[in-house]
């Protein structure tokens, strides 16, 4: 260690270079670490804290065996992990770790440029996890540092400050801004060769219900979908986004209907542009992971995205659900309409049959409940409605009670919540509320999705979160066909009519802060979950409706891609013509001497003086003061002048052509008065 650094001095220019890219890089591997392996980041951080020893002790670089070595170990705990070196989380994985090893072999220039590139490919891995608002501005300042690392390569002489390193490369990025912006804007949208996650993709609702599983996803308060509307919105109480229809049933779990095969499914049927009365809305999906596009009741239209959804599956039957092939990972946002009504409906045979059907033995005490229900007066020979209603107000007078948590059941859970403990979640309602109704003779099924919104709007959008996450049921009326009760809004009328869903107890840290300052973690909440959607709308969002609804804005008649195609190959090249413009002008700028030595050149010719690239102003005096004397002093005056802000320090750089203009006034007075002189001879 150096006296310098014992006491307190400036590190020299190697060491301070080295510890700020080893912070750079651990900047920019940060967002990776929680993914990788616990042991290889461990080593990714260790290797990086071995380099900025090395560097602050001035010690000399591993050999090649040591770093071979660690490349296995990492190879092999990657290895451990994934049970493969191939694929996207293996290949970061990897990547990372040769970034922390290449920093132990910076013994040349070439090996720094191999860590820039190498710290540019990182930061585009990370938008295949996150391409939140966050994210994005995290990445930004890791391309602002990689530039200023890169500005620092090609400084090899002195020891520019960190600060001027880092304003030249700001300025290089706002010189590529409007080429970016012009790329952003016009470059034609084609779907991606491979789907790109969204923001954690999270799993949702699902195709089965076991009693419980809607609990656990109502304590996640994160956003699930947004909704803006054409027109008023509809009561939150009327708030009704169907997903997963459940018909089957064996006991225990509520399955949804396999999907149809054949490829016919996934064409959408034939519709109407407008629906004959409804509502427009527009959705903007999160990832959820889940194969079901949860939309108002009723959407009898397919509904549009851009781009298109792949694997799109209409409904075959009535339950009006609309799916797909695979999982939805990445975010979408889709128009569509909603009927005001059900469209009309029939069930046969078979589905009737189906739909009352529960598995041998399964409830015994609660099928024998309904069967005493049937039997009360009035009852016997009631319709669906009517033993609908019964079953609804037994429910608000039977002292049932709602909440998230209402322990375990064990046995047979129907019987056991239905006539024992009587607490319970919206999805033990639902479904014995359909056990009932089947034992009943009446067909009924269970449906899933989410329930009503935050009280207030977000930049015009309504918010639904996983915590509106509901289970309702429908029963077959003849004559009317499906129609929709909600138990659990005989329990606990405010989730369903003030969209009150229950809260999970808070954290530690939200905790704090709601004892701190009451609503404050709602109100950052709110504010962040703001920007993101203007982030996911303006930028993620940004699709070729939009870039079309653009050009239609400027004025631009016939929009399709070739006119996008031809108005981005003006732009580029207006862009490249005010580049090279700027560029010449730049030159012209920084590189003055050249310029006016060649005008020099031109001037003094006619004096009979030869000016060379490399005569300084003084020598260039000397041989006019020896060819013409005293009628050129003013010349060589002002030469002498040059010759001094030419080689003497300046704090900013000479007036050059103030000097030229006034020399060229001398020049010309000189010269009128040799010839004047010449001719007077």
């Amino acid at each position: 260690m150096t006296a310098a650094r014992l006491g307190g001095g400036a590190l020299p220019r190697e060491a301070r270079d080295t510890f700020f890219l080893l912070g750079l890089i651990a900047w920019t591997v940060a967002p990776h670490l929680a993914r990788l392996p616990l042991g290889v980041g461990g080593l990714c951080l260790g290797l990086l804290a071995w380099r900025g020893w090395l560097a602050w002790r001035d010690g000399p670089l591993p050999g090649r065996g040591p770093l071979l070595a660690v490349l296995l170990a990492a190879a092999g705990l990657t290895w451990w992990d994934q049970h493969t070196l191939v694929g996207k989380e293996a290949g970061i994985t990897l990547l990372v770790m040769l970034m922390a090893l290449k920093t132990l072999e910076l013994r040349a220039r070439r090996d720094a440029m191999v860590v820039f590139y190498l710290g540019f490919f990182l930061v585009l891995t990370q938008f295949l996890y996150s391409q939140s608002l966050l994210s994005a501005l995290g990445m930004l300042l890791s391309v602002w540092g990689w530039l200023t690392a890169l500005t620092l390569a090609h400084m090899p002489a002195g020891r520019p400050p960190l600060r001027e390193a880092a304003g030249t490369a700001a300025r290089a990025a706002l010189l590529g801004l409007p080429v970016m912006l012009a790329l952003f804007l016009l470059f034609p949208r084609i779907p991606p060769l491979w789907g790109m996650p969204g923001d954690s993709a999270r799993t949702g609702l699902s195709d089965q219900l076991r009693l419980g599983d809607v609990a656990e996803l109502a304590q996640d308060d994160s956003v699930a979908l947004r909704l803006r509307f054409d027109g008023p919105p509809p009561p939150l109480a009327s708030l009704y986004l169907r997903g997963p229809v459940l018909t089957r049933y064996d006991g225990r779990t509520w399955l949804a209907d396999p999907l149809p095969r054949g490829n016919l499914a996934e064409l959408p049927p034939p519709a109407p542009a407008v629906p004959p009365s409804g509502r427009h809305y527009e959705l903007t999906l999160e990832p959820l992971r889940i194969g079901w596009l949860p939309l108002l009741d009723y959407a009898v239209m397919p509904p549009q995205a851009d781009p298109p959804l792949a694997g799109l599956v209409a409904p075959r039957d009535d339950s009006l659900q609309w799916r797909l092939r695979s999982p939805l990972g990445e975010r979408a946002r889709l128009s569509a309409w909603a009927a005001d009504t059900a469209p009309a409906a029939h069930l046969g045979r078979w589905q009737r049959l189906q739909l009352t059907q529960l598995p041998e033995g399964a409830h015994p005490r609660t099928r024998a409940w309904a069967r005493a229900l049937r039997q009360q007066p009035g009852l016997a020979q009631a319709d669906a409605r009517t033993l609908a209603g019964a079953v609804l107000r037994h429910l608000r007078e039977g002292g049932y009670g709602y909440t998230l948590s209402p322990g375990r059941y064990e046995g047979d859970a129907v019987d056991e919540f239905w006539l024992d403990r009587k607490l319970g979640f919206c999805e033990h309602y639902a479904s014995a509320f359909v056990v009932v109704l089947r034992s009943l003779g009446v067909p009924a099924r269970i449906v899933t999705g989410y329930q009503g919104a935050d009280p207030q709007p977000q930049d015009g959008y309504w918010v639904v979160r996983q915590s509106h996450a509901h289970a309702w049921a429908e029963y077959w009326e003849d004559g009317a066909g499906w129609v929709r009760a909600d138990p659990t809004a005989a329990v606990a009328p405010d989730r369903i009519f003030r969209s009150t869903a229950l809260q999970a107890p808070p954290g530690l840290m939200a905790g704090t802060l709601d004892n701190v300052s009451p609503g404050l973690r709602q109100q950052l909440r709110r504010w962040v979950e703001a920007w993101d959607n203007r982030w996911n709308q303006w930028v993620l969002g940004y699709g070729r409706q939009q870039q079309f609804r653009l050009l239609r804005d400027w004025g631009w008649p016939d929009v399709d891609a070739a006119a996008l195609a031809r108005l981005l190959v003006l732009c580029l090249a207006g862009l490249g013509l005010a580049g090279a413009a700027w560029a010449w002008w730049d030159g012209h700028r920084l590189a003055p001497w050249p310029r006016l030595q060649r005008r020099l050149r031109s001037t003094l010719a006619r004096w009979q003086v030869r000016v060379s690239d490399h005569d300084s102003p003084g020598a260039l005096a000397q041989r006019l003061q020896a060819g013409h004397g005293s009628p050129a002093a003013p010349l060589v005056e002002a030469l002498h002048a040059l010759q001094a802000l030419r080689y003497a320090p300046q704090a900013t750089p000479p007036d050059l052509g103030r000097w030229w203009r006034q020399f060229r006034t001398r020049e010309r007075a000189c010269w009128r008065q040799r010839q004047a002189s010449a001719g007077r001879s």
